[in-house]
């Protein structure tokens, strides 16, 4: 695994100009048979840039936070679709959950998931994976859970491939995602406190913006329908 990109620490215009920065550096891959899967909400937008200019088809890979109970934007783990979950240890221990407050946590967040996959996705299943790269595009990455637990879903849909590719991040996190094969990342600063610190406007993605982003995907790329067999 290893990281690409620079260090420098130019800021984003938008999540757009993010993900065409981001195109860039995935080129240098050259990946093939891949299937861009961006996760909602914030990394759909930088995903669908990078599907755009690699010729890959778009699909969305729902995951979710699961937030310290006293501190909800802290993450203390997060989940997936495919049942997948990865708890931050040291967060939990810090913040002394309890197992009970932890379930009860990821009880309120899978419902949550659950609902988002059905507004994203609508009736069409998600596009199959198994035997090609799964490229997970989010705008950034803090802690890494939710970066984590994406590529868990990859891999439990069968991709021969995982790689995560994000415009910015947390260089301690990005050296630790063991579930990516090898992981893009254009700017990775040691001062790095947050995300939205490195973007000119990081206001927050609608779920109609995201549904229509997916939509206007699905109807563009012939490539990327599931398998009739």
């Amino acid at each position: 695994m290893g990281s690409g990109g620079t260090t420098g620490l130019s800021r984003f215009a938008d999540r757009r100009d993010a993900g065409r920065r981001l195109a860039e550096a995935v080129r240098t891959l050259a990946i093939e048979d891949a299937v861009v899967l961006g996760l909602p909400r914030g990394g759909v937008p930088v995903a669908d840039e990078v599907a755009r200019a690699i010729g890959a088809p778009l699909d969305v890979l729902v995951v979710r936070k699961l937030g310290l109970p006293s501190q909800p934007e802290v993450a203390m783990g997060a989940i997936g679709e495919e049942g997948a979950e990865v708890a931050n240890e040291d967060v939990v221990g810090m913040g002394r959950v309890s197992a009970a407050e932890f379930a009860a946590v990821e009880r309120r967040e899978r419902a949550e998931l659950d609902a988002r996959v059905r507004r994203f996705r609508g009736d069409r299943a998600p596009l199959p994976i198994a035997g090609r790269t799964a490229l997970i595009v989010d705008d950034g990455v803090a802690t890494g859970a939710t970066a984590r637990v994406a590529c868990r879903v990859a891999r439990a849909r069968g991709a021969a491939r995982v790689v995560l590719a994000v415009p910015v991040g947390s260089p301690r996190s990005i050296e630790s995602i063991p579930e990516a094969d090898e992981v893009v990342c254009v700017q990775a600063p040691p001062g790095f406190m947050s995300v939205g610190m490195h973007y000119l406007d990081f206001r927050q993605t609608p779920d109609d913006e995201v549904a229509a982003i997916l939509a206007a995907a699905h109807g563009r790329d012939p490539g990327g329908a599931p398998d009739s067999a």
